[in-house]
């Protein structure tokens, strides 16, 4: 029983990679469904960053980029699956466009950052840490273009209120990512 288990059911990596991304580019999607507004800005708090940081960190830099650029083309190209049933070039140049942006490089960051076989909880909860925040500082930069408001002004509306969020999210990636890596390094590659 014990080898049918550990036997691969799909034994041609490059459709599990392209399954993967799909999933990816899905979970993203629906992520985006769990919103809460915040009422002192238009940015609300979404479980996407922890797909984002996840796509990178398992798939790898290329993938995780595609993954997340895919799924800013869905949007971009009409599909509601943006925050709010959001689409199209006018939300990504909207106060949430810098965040969707962020994602790609966030993305690239966690799965560049994460290239070594074994890494202890604490790195990876750092390296993850570091490209949440590339998320977080784009959208805010983009926050205070979009707005036409002050640099301080985008930290204390675009930063600081997803920080204890983001948080927790990463903890909970660096998590799964550590139980997850070497399956899923073994499917794709």
């Amino acid at each position: 029983m014990e080898l049918i288990i550990k036997r691969e059911l799909i034994s041609d990596k490059r459709f599990c990679r392209l399954f993967s991304v799909g999933v990816f580019i899905i979970l993203t999607a629906l992520s985006a469904f769990v919103r809460i507004p915040l009422p002192f800005t238009p940015v609300p708090l979404t479980l996407q960053t922890f797909f984002v940081l996840l796509s990178g960190a398992l798939l790898g830099k290329k993938l995780g980029t595609v993954t997340q650029a895919a799924y800013m083309f869905l949007g971009f190209t009409g599909q509601q699956v943006f925050t709010g049933l959001g689409s199209g070039g006018l939300y990504l140049l909207g106060p949430t466009g810098g965040y969707i942006a962020g994602f790609i490089l966030a993305s690239f960051l966690a799965g560049s950052l994460l290239t070594e076989e074994k890494q202890s909880g604490p790195v990876v909860f750092i390296k993850l840490l570091v490209a949440d925040f590339i998320i977080l500082f784009t959208g805010m930069f983009w926050l205070k273009v979009s707005m036409s408001i002050s640099l301080s002004q985008a930290w204390l509306l675009g930063f600081l209120p997803f920080v204890a969020g983001d948080i927790l999210k990463v903890a909970l990636a660096a998590v799964v990512y550590n139980q997850l890596r070497g399956r899923i390094k073994e499917a794709l590659y």
